[in-house]
């Protein structure tokens, strides 16, 4: 039985993010006709002894299936980032194609207030005129655009937030672990945003407009056809960027702050000490925390995104005249804050379950590893 469930964990994965003893390679397929390389590779294979070169090894980017005793992941080599964006993919994508509902009556609520009064009467007009059906209208660009978006700010976070450790170095990462923990994510998601606007400029106008398109195969071509490329280009840079950003960069340096509190001032054991079940609940506690300040810092641009989705030509001046100053930061706030709390939790709770499912250490807690120059990736 044991047998059995080793191989059911490791099918689990993709054959890309694990390893055995004849497993592909990046070396191998850069040298396979390089015949020093080979004889370095058959010697390697024929004696696994200690003088085996480590630069082969550092260069192989598959990540060691979780079954096969004494191996783990290097933190901060390939294999690691090759994981955390994985998880990325999992925690964003599923999380937000499953609240699709909240988010479709949140959106409508933004744009047409008159109709959509509150969270129970747009449940109940989206039934009513649309069917349960409705209730999931734009779940694909949703799952595209999030699961694209989380490999990127999963990712590259992990990656900038040890490049801009080890330039800081262990001192000054004492004193500005939480600007560097900013810097990360903002970094990371400079490449998040670029990634998921389109998607997102897609959604909106699916979710809001009935009968513009069925999903993202028709509605990008007749988005871009109708509203041209400048018009993307502008509410990608403007205020996507500006929402995405401003909760990106709350969602982690919050997360990573809470996290360090919980273990600091709420739990009495160490991390390394605790049981991974207690470290989850402790990311899914941190994240769910994290999610709400996120959903009230970007609420107003994520009215602005909203509205200048949903109307062609409109300025920001519109948005303040038509939603008004008060109703551009609470205008659907409230089912924001349920929303993006739970998603944060939900994200940050996957991300971690998937890093302890291949062997690695759940996020926040303890400093990264200081290096003698900056990771590489």
């Amino acid at each position: 039985m044991a047998l059995l469930s080793d191989s059911s964990k490791q099918s689990l994965l993709p054959s890309f993010l694990y390893s055995s003893p004849n497993s592909f390679s990046l070396d191998r397929l850069l040298n396979a006709n390089n015949p020093a390389f080979g004889a370095s590779r058959s010697t390697t294979l024929e004696s696994p002894a200690p003088s085996s070169s480590p630069s082969i090894k550092s260069r192989t980017f598959v990540i060691p299936a979780p079954n096969e005793p004494g191996k783990r992941i290097e933190m901060y080599s390939p294999q690691f980032y090759a994981a955390c964006t994985f998880g990325g993919i999992l925690s964003c994508g599923l999380t937000h194609m499953t609240v699709t509902p909240l988010d479709l009556v949140k959106c409508n609520m933004q744009i047409d207030p008159a109709k959509y009064k509150s969270i129970s009467s747009g449940f109940g007009v989206l039934l009513k005129e649309q069917g349960f059906r409705g209730f999931f209208r734009g779940w694909v660009p949703t799952l595209l655009g999030y699961s694209a978006q989380g490999a990127c700010k999963f990712g590259f976070y992990e990656f900038f937030k040890k490049y801009y450790s080890d330039l800081a170095g262990p001192e000054y990462y004492a004193k500005y672990k939480t600007l560097i923990y900013l810097a990360g994510s903002a970094s990371a998601e400079v490449i998040a945003d670029v990634a998921l606007c389109p998607f997102e400029a897609v959604k909106v106008r699916v979710q809001t407009q009935p009968g513009f398109a069925r999903g993202m195969s028709d509605g990008f071509p007749k988005f871009i056809k109708s509203e041209g490329v400048l018009d993307c280009t502008r509410v990608l840079f403007h205020f996507g960027a500006a929402r995405f950003h401003v909760n990106t960069m709350m969602k982690f340096a919050s997360f990573e702050t809470i996290v360090e509190m919980i273990y600091k001032y709420g739990i009495p054991t160490p991390k390394d000490q605790c049981s991974k079940s207690l470290q989850l609940g402790v990311s899914f506690a941190g994240g769910y925390v994290a999610g709400v300040f996120c959903a009230i810092v970007s609420h107003p641009a994520d009215n602005l995104v909203s509205f200048l989705n949903n109307a062609k030509g409109a300025t920001v001046g519109d948005a303040v005249k038509k939603l008004g100053l008060w109703g551009l930061f609470t205008r659907g706030l409230p089912l924001r804050i349920v929303m993006i709390g739970t998603l944060t939790g939900a994200q940050w709770g996957i991300y971690d379950a998937f890093k302890v499912f291949v062997g690695l250490p759940t996020t926040g807690g303890v400093a990264p590893a200081a290096g003698t120059e900056p990771a590489k990736a």
